[in-house]
């Protein structure tokens, strides 16, 4: 069964499975780098990595409007539900999962830091794993390196979505490092080239990954789409 994942810029994308769309981190509307608003998706499920503006701004606005359910840390779930009406929410925390019509959803550890929009703290942010009936999925999230992505490895990835920009993530090398450790059969980076701070070289990082490790690195344009 064939699942298509679109980047749609930053650390936005659009996975289509099954029948069904789940977002990701969606930021569109005051994303510079997007093409295509938050009033052209449609969504089933979004899933939240942290509560930062530049991966939630245009959440509640989707879920509102399609119905999808919003899956995300304890905290920011709730404030999506008191503070912006957001109906179905599913609240996970670090190492839970959950059994959804399209897969698997596990929440993992990130390293940094989360508030939501109006300086509400926004709970653990978190990164996911998604089992999905053509493969297995890491997203990063915005994070550091940290030396649990070695036991995320072992589980067999497929398809790792790391950020690498640098400044508020790790950057290049650090996620080549990753890349080491997560051992995905192909490796996607996302987070970057957004603004000035976490400009990159995604072209200059695919080779440090092609010579540092046997994953293949892919670097998607804005609504590039990779399938598994």
């Amino acid at each position: 069964m064939t699942t298509s994942i679109k980047w749609l810029g930053h650390y936005s994308f659009e996975i289509k499975t099954d029948g069904l769309t789940v977002l990701v981190d969606p930021f569109l509307n005051d994303n510079p780098v997007a093409t295509v608003s938050a009033d052209d998706l449609q969504a089933d499920f979004i899933l939240v990595t942290h509560g930062h503006v530049d991966h939630v701004a245009d959440v509640a606005s989707i879920a509102n409007r399609t119905g999808a359910t919003v899956v995300a840390p304890v905290e920011a779930a709730g404030w999506f539900q008191s503070q912006q009406n957001v109906q179905n929410i599913i609240q996970l925390n670090l190492g839970g999962g959950i059994e959804l019509p399209f897969g698997h959803v596990r929440m993992t550890i990130a390293h940094h830091s989360s508030s939501m929009p109006d300086g509400c703290y926004g709970g653990n942010p978190a990164g996911y794993i998604l089992t999905l009936p053509a493969g297995k999925v890491y997203f990063s999230g915005d994070t550091a390196l940290f030396m649990e992505m070695e036991y995320y490895g072992r589980q067999g990835i497929d398809l790792a979505i790391l950020s690498i920009g640098d400044h508020f993530t790790m950057g290049p090398e650090d996620s080549v490092e990753a890349v080491k450790m997560l051992k995905p059969t192909r490796v996607v980076p996302a987070h970057f080239n957004t603004w000035p701070p976490i400009q990159q070289d995604a072209s200059l990082w695919a080779e440090k990954v092609l010579a540092a490790t046997e994953a293949q690195p892919i670097v998607l344009d804005v609504n590039g789409v990779i399938e598994l």
